[in-house]
C-alpha cells in the first residue's frame, strides 16, 4: 500500500492513516488463497494489533470530518461508563468468559470426539495390489495383507473398530447372492486374518446382498421387486457365517422389514448371543452414496432403492424404524447419511436409550476432499469440526473414512 497524498504530521491523523493501512491489508488478505493458514492461526492465538486501545474511547472520532454517533451520550445511552470511565455494556452474563482461553474452553467442552468413537470402513478385494478409488481420494481397495497393515496402524492411533466392505468378482455374483455366506469368501478370510493378528480389534461386518448380487440391489429380485422375506432368509445365512468366522458385530444395511429379529434369532440359535447387531435403522435413499458404489462396483442394475430405503423427506418415519429395531433386538442404531441428517440423529438420541451411530458417507467425504484439494477449506479443521458435529447431534459412534487420519491429527495435537 502506498499513500498518494501527504500524511499530516499530527498523532490523530497518523493513527487514522495506520488504521486505513491495516484495513487495506486485511481486505487484500481476505481474498488471498486459503493456504495462508499460519496467518489465521496467529490471529486466533492473540497476535494482531499490540497497541493499547483507550478504554474510554474519548476523542477517537474528532478528526473524521463528519459527526459520528456517540453510544455513550444522551439520556438513554446504549453504552454506559464504568467506575474508571471506560465504556461499559452493563451485561452481567457474558458467555465469552467461558471461551477466553484454550484451558477454559477445554474445561467446559460439552462434546469430545476420541478415536475410540470411530468405526473405520475398509474396502477389500481379492487381488495382490491396492487400487485407488478415484471418487474417494485417499481411499483404496486393499489387498488382504494391506488391509491387515492398515488395521495395525489404525489400532496404534487408538481406532479400535473396523467395518469391511468387499469388492466381489462379477463371476461370483448371482441373484440369490450365495457368495455372501461362503465361509471361504473374502470377508470371512479377512475376519479370520484380523482376529488372528489383532484379537483386540473390533470387527464389524456388513449384512447385505448388494456386493454379491448381479442385480446390484440389497435383496433378491423377482420381476423388478425386491423380495423381503426371501432376502432375510439369505441375510440370516450371511450373518451366521460371519459370526462363525469371528466377527464381533453384524450390521444389517439392507432395510428389509423384520430382518433384525430374524438375524438376532439366527445368531442366538447358533450360540452367538454375544455377537452384537448394529442396525442401519434410518438408511435413506440418498444421492450421497455414489463414490461408495464405485468402490464396490455395486450400482443398482436397474431402478433405484426407494422401495426399501427411507424417503429423504421423512424424519418421523425414522422413529418407527428405531422402535422396531430396538424391539427386535438391535444393540445399536445407525443413521445414514450423516451430515445431511443430523436432525434424525438427534430424534433417535432423544427417543432411544440405545447407542446411536452416524455414517459419514462417501459423498460427504468426497465433497470435503474436493474442496480441500482446491484450497477452499482447511482439511484438518473442517474434518474435526464435522466429526464433532456428529457427536453434538447425539452420535456415540461415527463411521468415517477419515478415522485413521483424524486419529493422527488428534495425536499430533496432543489430544489423545
Amino acid at each position: 500500500f502506498k499513500a498518494t497524498t501527504p500524511i499530516p504530521n499530527n498523532t490523530a491523523n497518523m493513527k487514522i492513516s495506520a488504521a486505513i493501512l491495516a484495513s487495506t491489508i486485511a481486505c487484500v488478505n481476505a481474498f488471498a488463497p486459503v493456504q495462508h493458514a499460519s496467518r489465521v492461526t496467529n490471529l486466533a492465538m492473540g497476535a494482531g494489533n499490540t497497541e493499547p486501545v483507550d478504554p474510554t474511547m474519548n476523542g477517537i472520532d474528532d478528526n473524521l470530518g463528519y459527526e459520528a454517533f456517540d453510544p455513550t451520550a444522551g439520556d438513554t445511552p446504549a453504552v454506559a461508563r464504568n467506575n474508571h470511565g471506560g465504556v461499559w455494556v452493563q451485561q452481567r452474563a457474558r458467555p465469552r468468559r467461558n471461551r477466553k482461553s484454550p484451558g477454559i474452553r477445554a474445561m467446559v467442552r460439552e462434546n469430545i470426539v476420541t478415536p475410540a468413537n470411530f468405526i473405520y470402513p475398509l474396502f477389500i478385494h481379492d487381488e495382490d495390489f491396492n487400487q485407488d478409488i478415484a471418487s474417494m481420494p485417499g481411499c483404496q481397495r486393499h489387498s488382504l495383507p494391506s488391509m491387515l497393515k492398515e488395521v495395525g496402524e489404525a489400532l496404534e492411533l487408538g481406532v479400535k473398530s473396523f467395518v469391511l466392505f468387499p469388492k466381489v468378482d462379477d463371476t461370483l455374483k448371482t441373484n440369490l447372492a450365495c457368495e455372501a455366506y461362503n465361509p471361504e469368501g473374502i470377508v470371512h478370510r479377512a475376519i479370520r486374518m484380523i482376529k488372528a493378528e489383532y484379537p483386540e480389534a473390533i470387527v464389524v461386518t456388513d449384512v447385505a446382498l448388494d456386493p454379491y448380487s448381479n442385480q446390484g440391489h440389497d435383496g433378491v429380485v423377482e420381476n423388478g421387486v425386491i423380495l423381503n422375506d426371501i432376502t432375510i432368509n439369505q441375510l440370516c445365512k450371511q450373518a451366521v457365517s460371519q459370526a462363525r468366522a469371528g466377527c464381533d458385530i453384524v450390521a444389517p444395511s439392507d432395510m428389509q422389514d423384520g430382518r433384525v429379529k430374524a438375524i438376532r434369532d439366527a445368531l442366538d440359535s447358533e450360540g452367538f448371543t454375544n455377537v452384537s447387531i448394529l442396525s442401519y435403522t434410518a438408511k435413506y435413499a440418498s444421492a450421497y452414496y455414489g463414490p461408495f458404489r464405485d468402490a464396490l462396483d455395486s450400482h443398482p442394475g436397474f431402478g433405484d432403492k426407494k422401495t426399501y430405503q427411507q424417503d429423504p423427506a421423512n424424519g418421523r418415519e425414522a422413529l418407527i424404524e428405531a422402535a422396531l429395531d430396538a424391539a427386535e433386538g438391535a444393540d445399536m442404531l445407525m443413521v445414514k447419511p450423516g451430515m445431511p441428517y443430523l436432525d434424525v440423529i438427534r430424534r433417535l438420541k432423544d427417543n432411544s436409550n440405545l447407542p446411536i451411530a452416524a455414517y459419514h458417507v462417501s459423498g460427504e467425504y468426497a465433497m470435503l476432499k474436493a474442496a480441500c484439494e482446491r484450497g477452499w477449506l482447511n482439511e484438518k479443521d473442517v474434518v474435526l469440526e464435522t466429526l464433532t458435529c456428529f457427536k453434538r447431534a447425539g452420535a456415540d459412534i461415527i463411521l468415517t473414512y477419515y478415522a485413521k487420519q483424524a486419529a493422527q491429527w488428534m495425536k499430533d495435537d496432543g489430544i489423545f
